[in-house]
């Protein structure tokens, strides 16, 4: 049995984990969704990124939890890598499901081009510090039903700008740690350069998945598969 902690992106609570917590429960693993500060239940909190890694440290820490599978999917793949490094013996396996990875001193948005920062950065600036979600035509083409994408568009919140903004702090080294990234081939046939510099490590491996980015609504039981072999 492994306890499997999930950490959805930007815009998303706990609730976009349900089809594949429904799949590992079914072959009898512990799962822990995640909301992360200021979505979805928990929005209107001005959460910044080391907000962010507490809750995921807090989840694991409270419930006294070992033998951890830690999945961050896009945007969370940053905090949830930094905790993964505060969790010490806790941790099984990291699992970064076709997400963004941290680098020390560096946040989201500094990945970005400088015509796409600048386009966040106007879209906080004009929604009160805060992210608006996506709409639907920006999941068009991602493998995923007109219903499921009103779901998203439905259930979506704003995300706290300081939690793209604000720089990472890595505790560990993450090429060290036991890690599975996940890419989603429709979103982009190959890793991005980061990331495949970090597949380097032999700590580090590489698993394909023929859909969207959003593999939690498109292909909920395939993701829950490859959790479960990275448990």
């Amino acid at each position: 049995m492994t306890n499997f902690v999930l950490v959805p992106g930007a815009w998303l609570g706990g609730w976009a984990w349900d089809e594949v917590a429904v799949v590992l429960r079914a072959e009898g693993h512990e799962v822990y969704p995640v909301t992360l500060s200021g979505l979805a239940e928990r929005q209107g909190v001005d959460a910044g990124q080391q907000e962010h890694v507490d809750d995921i440290v807090a989840v694991i820490e409270d419930n006294d939890l070992r033998d951890v599978v830690l999945a961050g999917h896009s945007y969370s793949g940053i905090p949830t890598g930094q905790a993964a490094g505060r969790i010490g013996d806790r941790l099984r396996r990291v699992v970064y499901v076709d997400s963004n990875i941290p680098h020390d001193g560096k946040s989201f948005i500094d990945g970005w081009s400088e015509e796409g920062r600048a386009w966040v950065e106007g879209q906080m600036a004009e929604s009160g510090g805060y992210w608006p979600p996506l709409t639907a035509e920006d999941y068009v083409g991602q493998d995923l039903s007109d219903e499921t994408i009103a779901v998203i568009v439905s259930r979506s919140t704003p995300h706290p700008g300081r939690a793209i903004s604000e720089p990472a702090a890595t505790a560990h080294p993450i090429t060290e740690l036991p890690t599975t990234y996940i890419k989603c081939l429709m979103d982009g046939a190959t890793p991005s350069s980061d990331v495949a510099e970090h597949l380097k490590s032999p700590s580090w491996e590489l698993v394909e998945l023929p859909t969207g980015h959003w593999p939690m609504f498109s292909q909920p039981a395939a993701l829950a598969k490859i959790l479960g072999n990275a448990g």
